[in-house]
């Protein structure tokens, strides 16, 4: 069973319970893919790559944070192919504007010039939320 869930800003749901994990044939595998956000399984912890897997109730599971650092090289071109063009608005349009300019970058965006600009952050760290349109000095319309 491969298992995965992404919920952002939150922990993962459980999917599967102690009990339908106990349901599985002995030797069978699970993967919990959602491991960095808590685990999408009940009996899930996060292990590494050096100590990759444990037994519960005749099940193995391998629920390694940061799985992609098993093939480094392959995974740091991926997250280089991804990120670059942003990196590249950032140092030429400056980070505001480039900010203003994409939608995905502005997403990102936690903290600025002193305020919490993403809103499960705030209300996670107890500060006042600041939308970041605001902090950038948009009005509504144009955000």
């Amino acid at each position: 069973m491969i298992g995965s869930v992404l919920i952002p800003d939150a922990a993962a749901l459980k999917l599967m319970t102690r009990q339908m994990i106990a349901s599985m044939s002995a030797g069978a595998v699970v993967v919990d893919v959602a491991i960095d956000q808590g685990g999408c399984f009940e009996t899930s912890h996060a292990t590494t790559h050096a100590d990759p897997t444990f037994v519960v109730d005749g099940v193995v599971h391998y629920c390694v944070a940061n799985m992609p650092g098993a093939v480094a090289r392959t995974s740091t071109f991926a997250l280089n192919n991804a990120t670059l063009a942003h990196a590249v608005a950032l140092a030429d349009k400056g980070w505001k504007q480039a900010i203003r300019d994409n939608p995905h970058l502005k997403a990102g965006l936690n903290v600025a010039l002193g305020q919490v600009t993403h809103e499960a952050v705030a209300q996670a760290l107890g500060h006042a939320y600041v939308p970041a349109e605001r902090v950038l000095g948009e009005s509504a319309q144009s955000a």
